[in-house]
């Protein structure tokens, strides 16, 4: 099958928000290719880039996406014309250059992406994220993920989800029920299942990103704990958690608190991610005026994590 890999030069600034325009238009996952990221891993010797040049720096982001080469490719291309351009037009806004750039791609080309950047990493104090297709002899206390992101975002290794993977090691209590929102490659949610929680529901806004993380899931022999679905924020959840996980963006986090309470559990906890530094007093702010408190916060090269929970009774 071919695909279109569609290409768009932004500021840093407003990364999050082309990833979610990418989202709506039915992407299923992005691809990030930032310099100072890039540079970094390469200078702190955490990846084998022999043959990845270091990378002129600058705020200019290359955010990459995978759309199918079908019907309605010309309309998605249109309409992310269109949305660029109106966020081109939002006052406030570092939007830099925003070219857009497409070119077509096999599927065997889109696997081989994956497969040039992503090796086995520990991430946490135990937890180690090994793809499908690396082999890894873990230590005693390993906690291995084995990993195959497709078409989905999430490999363990981006600071975001890093950040939700290390948190997990120390929030997880034995047996809870886990909510994760936004799921992606399914990382997280197998990394609850891993720790101890007796049930995780892991959902996506796009199908696509529920199959791949099935396959995860599977891959990963917690079936029996994990269950996957379709589902935009909370919407389709029942029950509440003890700890739900989003690792999505800024936005996205103060549109979930309007969900919580029918949701989270009492004495429970939010964690979320996926908040640019610069957007961290907005969520601090929709925190507090939807009674709530931010118990931790944890950074990590311009991103934000959170652990949020109902404000302490004076």
């Amino acid at each position: 099958m071919k695909w279109a890999e569609v290409s768009v030069v932004v500021a840093r600034p407003v990364v999050d928000i082309v990833a979610q325009i990418f989202d709506q238009l039915g992407a299923g996952g992005v691809v990030i290719e930032d310099p100072e990221e890039v540079n970094a891993c390469i200078d702190a010797g955490l990846w084998d880039f022999e043959d990845i040049p270091r990378t002129a720096g600058g705020d200019e982001v290359t955010v990459k996406a995978y759309l199918p080469a079908d019907e309605e490719l010309d309309g998605r291309l249109e309409r992310l014309q269109v949305r660029i351009q109106r966020m081109q037009e939002v006052d406030g806004l570092e939007n830099g250059p925003c070219r857009i750039s497409t070119r077509m791609v096999q599927d065997e080309d889109w696997a081989d992406k994956w497969k040039q950047y992503f090796h086995v990493d520990k991430v946490g104090e135990h937890i180690v994220i090994q793809p499908s297709w690396e082999e890894y002899t873990p230590a005693a206390d390993d906690i291995v993920i084995q990993l195959d992101p497709g078409a989905a975002f999430g490999t363990g290794t981006h600071p975001t989800t890093a950040m939700c993977l290390r948190a997990l090691e120390h929030l997880v209590q034995p047996g809870e029920r886990v909510f994760d929102v936004g799921t992606g490659s399914g990382v997280l949610a197998i990394a609850a299942a891993k720790l101890g929680a007796g049930e995780v529901v892991a959902c996506d806004y796009d199908r696509l990103a529920v199959n791949v993380a099935a396959e995860n899931i599977a891959q990963n022999g917690v079936s029996t704990q994990v269950q996957t679905g379709v589902s935009d924020l909370l919407q389709n959840f029942t029950g509440q958690a003890g700890l739900i996980i989003a690792n999505i963006i800024a936005d996205i986090v103060i549109r979930l608190l309007d969900e919580l309470d029918a949701h989270l559990a009492p004495g429970g906890q939010l964690l979320a991610s996926g908040i640019i530094d610069e957007r961290e007093e907005d969520v601090r702010a929709a925190v507090t005026a939807h009674g709530l408190q931010v118990a931790a916060t944890w950074h990590d090269k311009g991103w934000t994590a959170m652990l949020i929970t109902r404000r302490t009774q004076a």
